[in-house]
């Protein structure tokens, strides 16, 4: 296992592929038939799935989908337009060893029960894991020039943007989630974190950028 306090990758997404040509009319699809179901690996097959290494901001618009399988995926991110998936009930990321963060937005998916993804690859603070990476020196970027409030969602560009790590519980999990701000009336209302994470929001790295300064 990777451990220590990793940088985050970037995003090697390949956008002009056949993979993710499949993948975005895959998506259209799935909208216009309305299906309660996202299932790439079945909708584009293995090969070209495993070409995937984030989803495009376009699921913002399968409003029907309740269910999300990205069971053994390569995936190294999720948009935060999954935020806006609102009838959300179940999603699946286990054995997607490359997912060790999730986008905060996903607190947003109100009917959200149950989650099973693969803990052990997960960022978290416990010694001996693979640590959070320092958001300070290594800031995450999404396709695009601005990005979207974690809380409020005013659109931002990156120069106006606080990126912080914070565990809170999502579906069946307890998860490391990227919140993006645009001001610290922002940052105070985020959660309070379980019992056992880092009680307050935080930029990664050494020990010291989990102690509130």
């Amino acid at each position: 296992m990777e451990e220590g306090f990793p940088k985050i990758k970037h995003d090697v997404q390949d956008r002009s592929s056949e993979a993710w040509r499949k993948l975005c009319a895959y998506i259209e699809l799935v909208i216009s038939e309305e299906w309660e179901e996202f299932r790439p690996a079945e909708g584009i097959g293995p090969e070209l799935y495993h070409q995937i290494y984030t989803l495009p901001p376009s699921i913002a618009k399968m409003k029907r989908v309740k269910h999300v399988h990205l069971y053994g995926s390569v995936l190294k991110r999720i948009p935060p337009e999954i935020g806006q998936m609102e009838a959300l009930e179940t999603f699946s990321t286990y054995t997607s060893y490359d997912l060790h963060w999730y986008p905060y937005e996903m607190i947003h998916c109100k009917l959200l029960r149950s989650s099973k993804v693969s803990t052990r690859a997960l960022y978290t603070h416990l010694k001996g894991k693979r640590g959070f990476p320092d958001l300070q020196n290594n800031p995450v970027r999404y396709q695009g020039d601005s990005v979207k409030c974690s809380v409020c969602r005013k659109e931002m560009d990156y120069s106006q943007t606080t990126q912080l790590w914070i565990s809170l519980q999502v579906g069946t999990d307890v998860l490391p989630l990227l919140a993006n701000l645009c001001s610290k009336e922002c940052e105070v209302l985020l959660p309070r974190p379980p019992e056992g994470y880092v009680q307050f929001p935080h930029k990664g790295g050494a020990r010291s950028n989990y102690i509130r300064k």
